[in-house]
């Protein structure tokens, strides 16, 4: 199992397509057997659901995003885990021990502005690869 957390620092992000980074965690038998620190690769819609597909992600686990993003993980079999909170390191223990719960997202439409990563720094060579 693949997973992804949007990640600020030591901490979850509340606003997950503005995050600086995702941490990403390969899980097997109850055991992380791998654990990489991505960065962000741009606030631009569907991108980052596409990026993390193609990284072979099943779950992201994020504070919030919005339902636009929600239906973009989706469309690529991408579990969504939201209203999570706290250290990363906590996170990943509780999501281990299966007792991580999920809840209402943390972040309103259009509340991450001026946060993190903006619209305007995408810089990927493949951005319209995402549209239908």
């Amino acid at each position: 199992m693949r997973v992804a957390i949007s990640t600020d620092g030591e901490f979850v992000s509340a606003h997950f397509g503005r995050c600086p980074s995702f941490t990403i965690l390969d899980i097997k038998d109850g055991k992380i057997i791998k654990k990489d620190v991505v960065e962000n690769p741009g606030h631009l819609p569907g991108y980052i659901p596409q990026f993390l597909h193609k990284q072979g992600v099943g779950y992201i686990i994020a504070g919030g995003m919005g339902m636009r993003a929600a239906g973009f993980f989706n469309e690529f079999d991408i579990m969504t885990i939201v209203g999570i909170s706290g250290k990363i390191d906590e996170v990943i223990e509780k999501l281990l021990k299966g007792t991580l719960k999920g809840g209402e997202s943390l972040c309103k439409p259009g509340s991450g502005k001026g946060y993190g990563v903006d619209k305007a720094q995408c810089d990927h060579p493949d951005q319209d690869e995402h549209k239908h």
